[in-house]
């Protein structure tokens, strides 16, 4: 893990991450619950759920919260934010240090969920993730992205960002808090919803949909077929 990686950065910024979370990601109730609410796509309690680039837990968290008897696999290319994570979930969740380029954890998953972390790779390697995570699944299986995206042109893109920025100060972020902000950002590689939902039933999905979606932050939900 090079200084200047994505997991590195968060690394180093693990034990303060989760505070501004809600300062830094205006719509943060309606965002995270939309996630929640596309695993009922599954048509019933998922019973093993994976988590891509979990960080400290908090889209985890809140599945064991709405899915108790669920088993939690949480995957993340920083080990410190997974130390966080475990201090939120307890013992009972598995945790692997590995990044979303790596493979996928073995066993059967009935969904897979990701909450702002897939925007870090590039858009070959979203496909290949999304691919991976396809096959993963069984028929039926559903793979939630909950996930901060670009915009469709440029000017709306311009514009999302500069929401994003004053919305986040209306909240309270000060100037360190959006210099570290932009700090992480620096990794990210947005695409928009569009081609994200097409690469999605590229990579086989038979449906999938954009549930949420404000500005900057959207959440992805797609099925595998059959189920």
């Amino acid at each position: 893990m090079t200084t200047d990686s994505a997991p590195a950065t968060f690394d180093a910024h693990a034990s303060g991450y989760e505070g501004p979370r809600r300062r830094l990601i205006p719509p943060f109730d309606a965002f995270y619950g939309a996630a929640i609410d596309g695993l009922a796509m599954l048509g019933r309690p998922p019973r093993r759920v994976l988590d891509l680039g979990a960080g400290t837990g908090m889209l985890a968290a809140r599945v064991a919260a709405a899915y108790p008897d669920a088993a939690l696999v949480l995957v993340d290319g920083a080990p410190a934010m997974l130390e966080q994570a475990r201090a939120v979930l307890g013992p009972d969740a598995e945790l692997h240090v590995a990044d979303l380029s790596d493979p996928l954890p073995g066993g059967e998953f009935d969904a897979v969920v990701s909450a702002l972390a897939i925007h870090h790779l590039d858009d070959a390697g979203k496909r290949d993730l999304f691919t991976r995570v396809c096959t993963a699944l069984p028929p039926g299986g559903v793979f939630v992205n909950a996930e901060q995206v670009a915009g469709p042109t440029l000017c709306f893109d311009r514009r999302y960002r500069e929401w994003h920025e004053a919305s986040a100060r209306a909240a309270g972020t000060d100037d360190p808090e959006w210099a570290g902000a932009l700090e992480r950002m620096r990794h990210d590689q947005c695409a928009d919803v569009e081609s994200q939902l097409r690469w999605l039933r590229e990579a086989g999905f038979d449906a999938a949909d954009c549930l949420f979606k404000d500005h900057r932050f959207a959440v992805m939900v797609a099925r595998r077929a059959g189920g």
